[in-house]
This record gives structure tokens, sequence and C-alpha cells, in this order.
């Protein structure tokens, strides 16, 4: 419906833009005018492109010629007894004022016959072609339709409850960046669990001290008898004096 109408409309634009913009004057047989054995009128006809508005001028010698328009039939067989119209003026013209055929003759006996004949064709527009879907083609959708992760925001954490065990994680394997998680083992202790019966130790999460070697144990027996035998000998040399 609204495409009939923008067509609708678009006629109506081109026929009054012919009509302001499409004035011409045509002079049949241009300098020669309406006579006989001068100008072939049908070729005449052929090479001009009229329009309405267009003015059609008749110019002749009124004591020998005339214009008379008649109907397709009565052209053709140059019949002057039945004309729509008759011109005898000499200087005649017309203003076209629509579409179709304009056909005009010399009303003298045998004029016509000798070819002081005119058709005045003015051609219609032609329509304007609409497209036509492609068989087979989808037609088009208004909107896409959007992906599943708009209006889904990230899995919330889960809430821990003491004594209630942690869920099992999911089969899923989670996204890595290009770089393992290290193991559980680099620099910690194993995770204590409550039916394993492992204590941890002073040093739960932290590596344990290396044993201390016989050598350094007797050097740390020396080490802490010295200050004892230094006292005794300062007491000794007291009691000499």
């Amino acid at each position: 419906m609204a495409v009939s109408k923008i067509l609708a409309a678009l006629f109506v634009s081109m026929a009054l833009y012919e009509v302001s913009v499409a004035a011409n004057v045509f002079h049949v047989g241009d300098s020669i005018g309406w006579t006989i054995g001068k100008v072939n009128y049908t070729l005449w006809s052929e090479t001009k492109v009229f329009g309405i508005g267009d003015t059609i001028i008749f110019e002749y010698n009124k004591q020998y010629h005339n214009v008379m328009q008649v109907n397709h039939e009565d052209f053709n067989s140059c019949n002057t007894k039945s004309p729509v119209a008759t011109f005898t003026t000499g200087n005649d013209s017309f203003k076209i004022s629509s579409y179709g055929h304009y056909y005009y003759i010399c009303g003298v006996p045998g004029h016509c016959q000798a070819g002081l004949k005119v058709d005045i064709r003015v051609p219609s527009p032609s329509p304007i072609p609409q497209p036509k879907p492609q068989p087979g083609s989808p037609s088009p959708s208004p909107y896409s339709a959007p992906p599943p992760s708009w209006g889904s925001g990230p899995a919330p954490a889960p809430i821990l409850t003491p004594g209630v065990p942690c869920p099992p994680p999911s089969s899923a394997p989670a996204p890595t960046s290009g770089m393992s998680s290290p193991p559980p083992s680099w620099g910690l202790e194993p995770t204590p669990t409550p039916d394993s019966g492992f204590v941890p130790g002073p040093w739960w999460g932290m590596a344990p001290a290396p044993a201390p070697s016989p050598a350094s144990s007797i050097y740390a027996s020396v080490g802490a008898f010295y200050p004892s035998i230094a006292v005794l000998a300062s007491v000794i040399t007291a009691f000499a004096y």
C-alpha cells in the first residue's frame, strides 16, 4: 500500500513537472510549414519528442490549405466528412494537455492523400520497475538474537559453612592462561585432613631445619663451658697475690 502511494505521488509530480517545465513550441514542417510535396510529416513527427504543455503551430496559406483534427480511422482513410475540429486561420495552434495521439489532416480534396497529414504522438512516462525478490532468498530479520552471554554475570562463589563438606569441583576444566599452576608440593606441607591423622609440626608451611653434625656439637659444648673456666682462672690468680 505504501509503495503504491509513493508511485502515485511520483507520477503526479512528474506530470506537474512536465506541465510547468516542458513547454516547447513546435512548428509543423519547421520553416517550410504546412504544405504539399516538400516535407515528409511522418518522419518529421518521429524525430520530435512531444510532451504535455507543448504548443503545436500550423503555418500555411489559408487560400490553399486548412487543418482538420480527426480520429485514427479517418486519419488512415483521409476521411474529411466527420472531423473533430477544423482550423482555417493560416496560423493555428493548440496546446497538448494529455497523453496519446493527435491526428491532423488537410481537408482540401486530395491533399491528405498526397501526404499532408501528421500524427502528433505524446507518450506517457514509463512506469518505474519494482525490484523483485530473488527466489529462495531469506527475508531479512529486523534484529539479531542476542548472544547467550548477554545479561548473565559470573557464577557466584560458593558459601562455605563450618562442619559442612565443600561440594566437589565441577568436572569442566578451568581455562588456563598459557601457564599451568604450580604443584601443591612447592615449599608447602600437605594440607591436613580430619581423617588422615596428620598433625602439622611447628615447621608447617616451611622446609625443616637440617640436623646438627657431631663436630658442631663439640664446638657448641666447649663454647658453653668457656666462661666458667675463665672465671676460675681469675679467682686462682687473685689468691696467689
